[in-house]
């Protein structure tokens, strides 16, 4: 069997390296130390690291970083079970707004960086990259609680873009006492482990091919994310990296994702990684046809035969 891509793919299974990894680590202190710097958020506010180099799924030349500050104080958005409410579970109003969060993100990233060096997005807040750290898009977030009838609740995050909407998502333990499921991170380390450290590198491969299908001008490449590439190799099952050959198994993936995405029924119970939201639910079938293109446009980029 021809192994032309086995040198390419090779090379982009591997994380980034050292000195990419130390500006990484250098920017996330900077923005502990922006926020610690205002005297409001130092206390009520927490910085973690998010996305694609949180779950090490990051690719070289293309690690910028994601960071959530989450607020501390004794507001939080929740789910109760129908027909209960927070009464039922002993809750009260909180006294913090979301809005007013994040312009106090904003007021002390302005003031630590620079208004330059800051652009308010629709849900995050870009701060440049320069010589000593890499481009971080900082999302505010509040605790998100999805209750049972029992009191129990398990706890994900919670965003308010500028434009409208709400967002919740399950990144990983941001309180150990209020967890009792696995989420985004620990399921991710769990598959790699499942497939011999097979998954990361995958998906990792599938991000740089994304990459370089977008310089070849693939229409279909550009609009895909990066955290799509990873819901899809997630939900790819585990028997499928078993190759002796990084070849082997990225051709095994795109065959069975390709198989399995032309039919919304084939895939309509795939989740997201957290396994706490279904990866293509809901109307218009937009997503689902997106990740069907680019498995597609994958397939003939690297020549995979049926």
């Amino acid at each position: 069997m021809s192994r032309e891509w086995e040198h390419a793919f090779s090379s982009w299974a591997q994380a980034p390296g050292k000195t990419e990894n130390e500006r990484i680590e250098r920017t996330v202190k900077s923005i502990r130390n922006a926020l610690n710097a205002d005297e409001f958020l130092s206390s009520r506010s927490k910085v973690y690291v998010q996305g694609s180099y949180r779950n090490r799924v990051n690719v070289r030349q293309d690690s910028d970083v994601d960071i959530g500050i989450l607020y501390t104080g004794n507001t939080f958005y929740p789910d109760y079970p129908e027909g209960m409410s927070g009464s039922d579970f002993g809750n009260i109003d909180g006294d913090h707004s979301y809005s007013d969060f994040k312009n106090q993100v904003e007021n002390a990233l302005v003031n630590y960086y620079g208004r330059d060096a800051v652009t308010r997005g629709n849900k995050a807040f870009d701060l440049h990259e320069n010589t000593c750290r890499v481009d971080a898009d900082v999302v505010p977030v509040f605790e998100h609680r999805r209750y049972s009838r029992d009191g129990s609740y398990i706890c994900g995050v919670q965003l308010f873009p500028d434009d409208g909407g709400k967002i919740i998502n399950w990144p990983e333990r941001l309180y150990d006492n209020k967890y009792w499921h696995r989420q985004h991170y620990e399921n991710g380390v769990l598959k790699n482990t499942d497939t011999g450290r097979r998954y990361k590198g995958t998906v990792r491969i599938l991000k740089k091919l994304r990459n370089s299908m977008d310089e070849a001008g693939i229409i279909a490449a550009k609009p895909t994310p990066g955290f799509l590439i990873e819901c899809l190799v997630w939900n790819t099952p585990n028997n499928t990296f078993v190759g002796d050959y990084w070849e082997d198994d990225v051709r095994s993936c795109i065959t069975y994702l390709w198989s399995n995405t032309k039919k919304i029924e084939d895939c309509n119970e795939w989740g997201e990684v957290s396994e706490f939201k279904y990866l293509f639910r809901g109307s218009p079938d937009t997503k689902r046809q997106q990740a069907h293109a680019f498995i597609d446009s994958a397939w003939d980029f690297i020549g995979v035969k049926s």
